[in-house]
């Protein structure tokens, strides 16, 4: 198939595809260096695939490999996965789920879903494979040392809270894509949601009020979540300063900043 990245890739796929008879690459992106629903004579599969050289990349699908088997059914099974020592690709194949992206819109019928599929993922236990996964992605944006052990817990965490990730179909709703799975305080992943929220249209006030539906944020301390959010505003706004090109960077970084300023906790950003 001319939509396979080579003859190799194909080779790989195999043993676990048979002969592959249509490849579908979706319009969103997955971080991925390959991203297709594949018909085979195997099967239907969502194959998704980095080039296997060390670093964060492959790091992360080595991770969503590894805590597959913990978060379903709130993910889609992974069938089958290959593993190249010496470079090449390495793949996973899961199950294809037919699904959309929720709508985060004011008004959406889809929020409530939203937050209910929070609140299952706060209910997964952390799993002994994630124990070393400590989340530290705002550390460097806290605005003291101190206050570094509000970002610290022991839930399994998704991290990439978006429209995209959270979704629904016939079959039922999920949260996809657990690229980067950590080991944190549980308010992190509703926190996350409140500024997608504010970045799809709603006020900080509309957006906490959602937010006020999932457990984690509920029994949650206020001081740590306004750690999380002046940090946040500092990552985001450091991030969009690096990559000007990509609007939707510097829109997230001007909603953490409305909602840090609807807290009162705006600080010198970074």
């Amino acid at each position: 198939m001319d939509d396979l990245p080579d003859g190799h890739f194909r080779h790989l796929l195999l043993p676990y595809t048979g002969e592959v008879t249509q490849v579908r690459v979706p319009a969103r992106g997955f971080g991925s260096d390959f991203a297709a629903v594949i018909d085979s004579e195997k099967g239907r599969f969502f194959v998704k695939a980095m080039f296997n050289h060390p670093g964060g990349r492959r790091d992360s699908i080595l991770r969503e490999r590894a805590i597959n088997p913990y978060v379903r059914p709130l993910s889609p099974a992974l069938l089958w996965s290959v593993d190249e020592d010496d470079a090449g690709w390495f793949i996973l194949g899961f199950e294809v789920i037919e699904e959309r992206g929720l709508d985060f819109e004011p008004g959406s019928p889809d929020l409530p879903l939203a937050v209910d599929l929070l609140n299952r993922a706060a209910a997964l236990e952390l799993p002994d494979v994630a124990r070393d996964w400590t989340e530290d992605r705002w550390d460097a944006y806290v605005g003291s040392e101190e206050e570094l052990v509000f970002l610290r817990g022991d839930a399994l965490l998704h991290t990439d809270i978006n429209p995209s990730n959270l979704a629904v179909g016939n079959a039922g709703s999920w949260i996809i894509d657990w690229g980067w799975p950590t080991r944190g305080p549980a308010f992190i992943d509703p926190a996350s949601f409140v500024v997608q929220l504010i970045s799809a249209g709603h006020s900080p006030e509309s957006a906490e009020s959602w937010a006020a539906g999932c457990t984690a944020w509920a029994n949650a301390d206020p001081k740590a979540i306004d750690v999380f959010a002046a940090a946040d505003l500092r990552m985001l706004r450091a991030i969009a300063d690096r990559r000007p090109d990509e609007g939707w960077l510097g829109a997230m970084a001007e909603a953490a900043r409305e909602w840090a300023d609807h807290r009162g906790i705006r600080r010198t950003e970074r």
